[in-house]
């Protein structure tokens, strides 16, 4: 009859590149998400820095009259210029 088929066949070399080329996409794919996170970190932190800085000068202002009422319309609609066409943050940044 002859010896029996080898059932020793592994995955092979193709398999391996695949791996590998994957942990590599998932590696740079990770760190591109970092980058973008700590950026909108950065961001956030300097919206909110200014906005504070603007209701900081409005606050001194208001006893001038037309300029402080000018001065604290001014925030609203600067930190959704930055923010275009993300709703979910509005309400999260009110309430700090």
């Amino acid at each position: 009859m002859g010896p029996p088929p080898s059932t020793d066949i592994g995955p092979g070399i193709g398999a391996f590149v695949a791996f590998f080329a994957m942990a590599v996409l998932l590696w740079l794919l990770m760190r591109n998400m970092n980058a973008r996170m700590r950026r909108m970190a950065y961001r956030e932190r300097d919206r909110v820095e200014a906005l504070r800085a603007q209701e900081a000068a409005g606050s001194g202002e208001q006893g001038s009259g037309a300029a402080g009422a000018g001065g604290a319309a001014a925030p609203g609609p600067a930190p959704d210029s930055g923010n275009a066409g993300t709703s979910s943050d509005a309400p999260s940044t009110g309430e700090r």
